[in-house]
């Protein structure tokens, strides 16, 4: 009897251990950001495939782009411990709060880099390999320490957030024309008021940690809410551009107008307030627009 329970326990234990770790892995690779990372690559695919698009090719593209994406975020995470400590938000993080040591997080974070960037270069091809390892590499290490340098760090780091959808137009075509160049400017443009908004928010935590994030706690103001302003304007007129062309059609417009409409909304009234509060809904409309303007592109592709 006693064996039994000890067992049990033994078992209870390693299923804990077990649910802890997959929990901090999880975080470590930040699942839900790389989900959306993951989805605007195979946006890119579908839209350069149209109809000839493979489930096969999807499945592994959404593997290597998770990889890829998981590896960059472990290495963020291992660089900017020590300063993750003293916000928050992020406190808790498996290496920030000691629950994992750096050593860990450097395998995962090998294994997920290799196995992406091999899977891209062998099963699609090695440009697609090669802009996936500009966008780990640029996140990892350029992106990265530039947060405790300049501002600039949000521009720098706009290059590897645009490069999932180019990725995945390169993994079927193998080659860029203006359709994949479009959906790199239309992403590189939408992280402007995205991280800005984003930054609002945290600017006090982002402040205490040493990061130069911009809008500091000192600049939250109405010449700051403009520059947003401006930035989601340039994001809308991007979008008409593939219409212009003949990439898409009536249908895209509309949407963009509507879900544009709505961005533009929150971006005028957090120049109306300046406040926190109102940053927050703009930051939730924006990861609103982009995968609904993606999944309306891709069903106007697919119907023309």
């Amino acid at each position: 009897m006693l064996y039994s329970t000890n067992t049990n326990n033994a078992v209870a234990n390693w299923f804990e251990f077990l649910r802890t770790k997959l929990a901090d892995y999880a975080v470590l690779v930040k699942v839900k950001l790389n989900i959306t990372v993951v989805f605007s690559a195979v946006v890119g695919y579908a839209l350069a495939a149209g109809w000839y698009a493979n489930l096969l090719d999807i499945i592994l593209l959404g593997w290597s782009g998770f990889a890829i994406t998981g590896s960059a975020n472990a290495i963020n995470q291992i660089l900017e411990k020590d300063y993750d400590k003293l916000m928050k938000r992020t406190a808790n993080r498996p290496l920030a709060s000691g629950r994992m040591n750096n050593a860990e997080a450097a395998i995962v974070a090998g294994i997920l880099g290799i196995s992406g960037l091999a899977l891209l270069g062998f099963w699609f091809n090695t440009i697609a390999a090669l802009a996936g390892a500009i966008s780990l590499f640029s996140y990892a290490f350029l992106y990265t320490p530039l947060k405790r340098v300049s501002s600039i760090a949000i521009l720098v780091g706009a290059i590897p957030g645009a490069l999932p959808p180019m990725i995945g137009w390169l993994a079927f075509a193998s080659y860029a024309n203006y359709d994949a160049w479009v959906l790199f400017a239309i992403q590189f443009i939408w992280q402007f008021p995205h991280f800005w908004a984003i930054g609002w928010m945290g600017a006090d935590e982002y402040k205490k940690a040493g990061f130069k994030l911009w809008p500091t706690p000192a600049d939250r103001n109405k010449y700051a809410a403009a520059q947003i302003i401006i930035y989601t304007v340039a994001l809308i007129l991007s979008t008409f551009v593939p219409v212009v062309l003949g990439q898409f059609t009536i249908i895209t417009a509309i949407a963009n107008i509507i879900l544009g409409s709505f961005m533009l909304k929150w971006a005028i009234t957090l120049y109306q307030t300046c406040a926190v509060a109102d940053a927050r809904k703009l930051m939730l409309a924006s990861v609103t627009y982009l995968p609904l303007i993606q999944i309306v592109m891709v069903i106007d592709k697919l119907i023309q």
